[in-house]
């Protein structure tokens, strides 16, 4: 979809931060446009401090010059806004495409609210047409795989692809996803998966679509 329409979704979601706050900032191209705007605002002067998703989201903030800081410094947010893969009708999400949903998600659980910017494309019924990301140590890659497979999908290995935490993603398919939260749930339980991307447990408390 066009720049514009994530731009329109960054701009209203800006409406909703306010100065001195502790900010989750979000990974991927929405995201990112959000981030530009926020700049903006901190070189007219708007006070903000922010931890980002994900080391490419910290380089970005970084070269914005934007305030950063840590969960080490910070035990609760105010606020994250992040982008999605997916969006479902029950504000529920799939994350991951650029494999920092871990990261992802323990910022936005830290957060006291979670506002979800993307553009149209994004919204569908019920997740599940996007790869579920299953991000897993590597040690215990094929035991995972064989698990999630028992669990009625097709798992493959993102390859030529390491997270910052410096782990493997399998992208698993071919599953129906009537009960985001007992998916979620479930992947969580095989040992070796550090998390995956659905967004069962910690919906988006609030979703702008451009």
């Amino acid at each position: 979809m066009s720049k514009e329409k994530k731009i329109i979704a960054a701009k209203k979601a800006f409406e909703y931060v306010e100065e001195g706050m502790k900010l989750g900032l979000g990974t991927g191209s929405t995201a990112d446009e959000f981030t530009k705007i926020l700049s903006d605002n901190v070189k007219d002067g708007f006070q903000i401090t922010c931890v980002p998703t994900s080391e490419n989201t910290k380089k970005l903030a970084e070269s914005l010059e934007i305030p950063l800081g840590t969960l080490e410094d910070y035990n609760i947010l105010d606020l994250t806004i992040d982008g999605a893969d997916e969006i479902a009708d029950d504000l529920s999400l799939m994350k991951g495409g650029g494999g920092a949903h871990t990261q992802e998600k323990i910022i936005a659980t830290a957060s006291k609210n979670f506002l979800c910017i993307a553009d149209q494309s994004k919204i569908v019924s019920k997740l599940g047409s996007f790869p579920i990301p299953v991000e897993v140590l590597s040690q215990a890659r094929s035991f995972v795989a064989r698990k999630l497979m028992a669990l009625g999908g097709i798992a493959k290995l993102r390859h030529d692809f390491i997270t910052d935490q410096g782990n493997e993603i399998l992208d698993l398919t071919g599953m129906t996803i009537d009960d985001p939260i007992s998916l979620e749930t479930k992947i969580n339980s095989i040992p070796g998966v550090v998390d995956n991307g659905i967004f069962g447990l910690r919906k988006a408390d609030q979703i702008f679509i451009g």
